[in-house]
């Protein structure tokens, strides 16, 4: 008998019909010569510090370094406390039953970091020494899995993988465990105070920026704007520099020579440049960038994209969700245009699927090398049906963004006008001559929304045009904005740093904080503790969480590009690299950060519930 083990059971159900397995038992399926049984998520877990006889609270325990880590039964409160959940053993003893009897196992969790995690975990602790194969498919489509099950690979082609995965958890562990009970028992406070490995950096960030923010004070400076007007188009200018003082833009202002009448040739046009630029099409979505659109055109959290794609997934409408890739191979490549010509009949976006259909396409998101488990995500080609409005819009971000990704360069050109009017003034514009990939969503060009003019006029250097209006304008300067889910997922990407590049971006990812698959669930643990909350778009931190960042703002475990160059270890790892020698740097790094906290800690000083919070 072949056992296969999915992470859920709605998963295993759909492998089951693909096989035509109908026969339902007790926590598992069967049919056809296989069974197929699942997980509920993380059955299993690192265990808790007493397992290991670390009995309390306590200085003395810390830091807690366990010679070997134990794996143990997820937990559930109940009347006596908390206690191993009976629904994950009741379905543990079946799997290991199943196990037993079986000729050979099949992992079918999901094809990545967590899936991995999950099965080895239930693999150890049943102490099963049965070989198995992995099955890893980047869609939940019929053909896709069928496929995926003529190509089985070895388990032990995901060994790296999973050890990958197992110093994330013993990372977790190690840092999560010991800085938590180190600023707790130092602070003096009865409750608990979370710190982690990523929960903390990030916390860092949030509780950084709304600082800034909250003490930058702003600074004035002053403008001149003319209206030249050519042959009654008018156009705006500014005046090349800014002013410090409103007396030196008066004196500007006074030179402007000519104000609706008077003198009819006051803007001397001494230079125009008009470059035609080509702006290439976008990379396909991984998650992140999926989470960063739907929070900018939605308003969805991190985490609620993340549930609505992996519902996508699951209904066989996207690929993979939990990707960090957004490149495709060339054999994916192929099937892309079968995928643009089941996209005809959408409402809003038949008409450039038809313009897309026999055309070239760019090959922009196309490198095999860029593709690490899963590629980029993608539609199936299989219809959605009766979709709920927040799902339709997820999938139609999927749908336009390959749209325009597989499309042709926007082709615009942009002028910029120098006009000398007693001083120097320029005037900007940009006109979109090809639409190229912007016509599938049909909108306005990102550089459009900061520019004065929508359109300008066509003159010709040394041109001089009468100036129907000025005016001396005052600005100041703007604090850079608090961070909502958008731009904390972009940021995190890169440990902290303002790149805005996306393919600059994408190439800092590995040392970025967390991975796409967990940023989403960082932002609701740092809701979940009271250390940030949702004020209307933006994420700003509660007096808990900023009386925590006081202490912990200089410490090793709230910096951002050192945590993320765990992530970019765990990388490595995957790849290859010693386990051992990142086991060490992790140990080493606990014992600095507890003994760090445990001094730093005495400065924090939480008030009872209620009474607010200070920082002494």
């Amino acid at each position: 008998m072949k056992v296969i083990i999915a992470e859920k059971p709605s998963v295993a159900r759909e492998i089951a019909k693909v096989f035509g397995a109908t026969t339902k038992k007790d926590g598992y399926m069967e049919g056809k010569g296989y069974t197929f049984t699942w997980a509920f998520g993380h059955l299993l877990q690192l265990a808790a510090p007493q397992e290991y006889g670390y009995y309390g609270w306590s200085v003395q325990n810390l830091p807690m370094l366990p010679p070997k880590f134990k794996l143990s039964i997820r937990k559930v409160k109940s009347k006596d406390g908390m206690i191993d959940d009976p629904s994950v053993k009741k379905q543990l003893d079946i799997i290991k039953s199943l196990f037993d009897e079986a000729t050979e196992i099949i992992v079918a969790t999901d094809a990545g970091r967590e899936g991995e995690l999950i099965f080895r975990y239930i693999y150890y602790y049943l102490k099963c020494k049965k070989p198995f194969k992995r099955l890893w498919i980047s869609s939940q489509t019929d053909e896709a899995i069928k496929e995926g099950f003529r190509n089985l690979k070895p388990g032990s082609d995901y060994d790296t993988l999973f050890n990958s995965a197992h110093c994330r958890s013993q990372s977790d562990w190690l840092v999560g465990m010991n800085a938590t009970q180190a600023l707790s028992l130092s602070s003096g406070n009865r409750g608990v105070l979370s710190l982690g490995r990523v929960q903390t950096p990030t916390l860092a960030m949030i509780c950084s920026r709304y600082l800034d923010n909250k003490n930058f004070v702003p600074q004035l400076y002053y403008q001149v704007s003319i209206q030249p007007d050519k042959d009654g188009q008018v156009f705006k200018a500014i005046s090349v520099n800014n002013f410090k003082t409103k007396e030196e833009a008066q004196v500007i202002f006074d030179k402007v020579e000519d104000v609706a009448s008077g003198f009819p040739q006051g803007a001397h046009i001494i230079n125009l440049e008009a470059k035609p630029r080509k702006e290439p099409p976008p990379l396909l979505h991984d998650l992140s960038s999926l989470q960063q659109e739907a929070n900018k055109r939605k308003g969805f959290t991190a985490d609620q994209t993340l549930n609505i794609l992996q519902n996508l997934y699951e209904g066989k409408l996207v690929t993979y969700p939990r990707t960090g890739s957004r490149y495709i191979g060339d054999d994916v490549f192929a099937g892309v245009p079968d995928l643009i010509e089941k996209l005809k009949e959408h409402p809003d976006f038949g008409k450039q699927a038809t313009l897309l259909s026999g055309a070239k396409l760019s090959k922009r998101s196309v490198n095999a090398k860029k593709v690490t488990d899963h590629h980029a995500i993608l539609t199936t080609g299989e219809p959605p049906y009766q979709l709920t409005p927040d799902k339709q819009a997820v999938y139609d971000m999927v749908a336009g963004r390959m749209l325009e990704s597989f499309h042709q360069d926007c082709i615009k050109e942009i002028t910029k006008i120098t006009v000398e009017s007693g001083s120097l003034f320029m005037a900007s514009g940009t006109v979109i001559q090809t639409p190229g990939w912007r016509a599938v969503f049909n909108e306005t060009d990102d550089e459009k929304k900061d520019e004065e003019n929508p359109t300008l006029p066509k003159v010709q250097q040394g041109e001089k045009l009468p100036i129907t209006d000025k005016a001396l304008l005052e600005k100041q300067t703007k604090p850079k904005p608090l961070y909502n889910e958008a731009s904390l997922l972009k940021a995190l990407e890169t440990a902290g740093k303002e790149i805005d590049d996306e393919e600059l971006r994408y190439a800092m990812k590995d040392s970025g904080l967390g991975t796409p698959a967990t940023r989403a669930s960082i932002i609701e643990t740092l809701l979940k503790r009271n250390y940030i909350l949702r004020e209307k778009k933006n994420l700003v931190p509660t007096p808990t969480g900023l009386a925590v960042y006081q202490v912990v703002k200089n410490q090793q475990i709230a910096q951002a590009e050192l945590t993320g160059n765990w992530e970019k270890r765990l990388e490595e790892i995957r790849t290859g690299a010693s386990v051992a020698d990142f086991q060490e740097e992790i140990k080493t790094y606990t014992r600095a950060i507890t003994q760090e906290l445990l001094r730093e800690g005495k400065a924090l000083k939480i008030e009872p519930a209620g009474a607010g919070v200070a920082v002494s």
